[in-house]
C-alpha cells in the first residue's frame, strides 16, 4: 500500500482509505506500514493512524503490517513484540521488518530474537530486505532461511534480493522441507516469480491492484491473457523501480495520480523523487493496461494453446 500525500506534505488519510477499500475489492490483501508505505520515514503516531484506517475500513478483512522498531528502544525481542501486539490489536498479520539491530546482528542472534517473539505464537511473517531499498536491510544466507523454516509461528517470508537465482533456492528448499512455508517475492523486477511458485508481497501491486488481480485471476484459469498482463506489469515494474530504487514511491504515486486515485503525485517530503517527465511514459503504460483489462478476451487456455 502506497501511503499518499497531500499538498500540504501531510499523508492523504482520506486517500489512503479509498486505495485500502480499492485494494480489498480488487481480491488483494493490503500490505501497510511496509517500505511504499514510508514506514521508516513517518512517525509512530503516523504508522498508528495507519493500523487505524486498515482496521475501520477492512471490518475483519485480512490485512498484513510491518512491524517496525527503528526509532525505539530496548532489545529488539521486546520491542518486536510491542509492535507485534499493535498489529494484532488492530486485526493485523504481523511482518517483522528489518532493522539495524537486526544488521548488526549475527545470524544465530537474529534467529534468537524471532524464536523469542515467536513464542507469543503466530502466524508471523519475516523479511529479507536488499540494501538497495533501505540501508539496514539484510539478505541472510541458506541456512538462516533452513533454521527460520524450523520456527512454527513463522508462516512465511518477504524475499527482496531482486535475485532470481536465491529466490529459486529458497523455494527448492521450501518444497523439500516445509510445503506450507510461504515466500512471497519481493522482486519487483521479476514478478513472474509467481509462475515458479513464490506468493507476492510487491511494491509495484500498489500501482494497478485492478491489474494484479485480473492477471492473478487469468493465470489461474489458464488463460494466456495472464501473460500479456504481466508483460506489462513487468514494464512498468522495470521502469520505476531503476536507480534510486526507493524513488519508485514517488512512480507510484505519479501513476496513481495520473489514473485519478489520489489527489496529488506528492511523496514523502524526505523521499527521493522521479522527474515529471516520467509522467509521459506512466501515461502510455496505464493506457495500454487498460486496453489489456477491457479486452477481457478469454482466449482457449495456455495448455490448450502449447497442446
Amino acid at each position: 500500500m502506497l501511503l499518499p500525500f497531500g499538498d500540504d506534505d501531510r499523508p492523504d488519510w482520506e486517500g489512503y482509505r479509498r486505495l485500502l477499500d480499492r485494494t480489498w475489492a480488487a481480491g488483494l490483501t493490503p500490505a501497510v506500514n511496509m517500505d511504499t508505505g514510508y514506514v521508516n520515514l513517518i512517525s509512530p503516531a503516523e504508522r498508528a493512524a495507519v493500523l487505524s484506517a486498515a482496521l475501520k475500513v477492512g471490518e475483519g478483512r485480512r490485512f498484513v503490517a510491518g512491524a517496525f522498531i527503528e526509532d525505539d528502544e530496548g532489545a529488539p525481542a521486546d520491542r518486536y513484540r510491542k509492535a507485534v501486539d499493535q498489529i494484532r490489536a488492530a486485526g493485523g498479520t504481523p511482518i517483522l521488518f528489518q532493522c539495524s539491530a537486526l544488521r548488526a546482528a549475527s545470524e544465530r542472534e537474529v534467529l534468537d530474537v524471532y524464536a523469542s517473539v515467536a513464542r507469543g505464537g503466530g502466524p508471523l511473517l519475516a523479511f529479507e530486505l536488499g540494501t538497495m531499498f533501505a540501508s539496514f536491510g539484510r539478505i541472510y544466507s541458506t541456512e538462516f532461511f533452513q533454521g527460520l523454516m524450523q520456527i512454527e509461528a513463522f508462516t512465511g517470508i518477504k524475499h527482496s534480493s531482486l535475485d532470481r537465482s536465491l529466490e529459486w533456492e529458497r523455494l527448492a528448499l521450501r518444497d523439500r522441507e516445509r510445503p506450507e512455508f510461504r515466500i512471497y517475492t519481493g522482486n519487483d523486477l521479476a514478478i513472474d516469480m509467481v509462475f515458479y511458485g513464490s506468493d507476492y508481497l510487491l511494491g509495484l501491486s500498489a500501482f494497478a491492484v485492478d491489474a494484479f488481480a485480473a492477471r492473478d485471476r487469468a493465470w489461474a484459469a489458464g488463460n494466456s491473457q495472464a501473460l500479456v498482463l504481466n508483460d506489462l506489469l513487468q514494464y512498468l515494474g522495470q521502469y520505476a523501480f531503476r536507480t534510486p530504487v526507493p524513488a519508485y514511491k514517488h512512480s507510484a504515486a505519479q501513476f496513481l495520480h495520473h489514473r485519478g486515485l489520489t489527489a496529488t503525485d506528492r511523496t514523502h517530503p524526505h523521499s527521493p523523487v522521479r522527474p515529471a517527465s516520467d509522467i509521459v511514459v506512466l501515461a502510455d503504460l496505464s493506457r495500454r493496461l487498460d486496453e489489456a483489462l477491457a479486452a477481457g478476451r478469454i482466449d482457449e487456455g495456455i495448455e490448450a494453446r502449447q497442446s
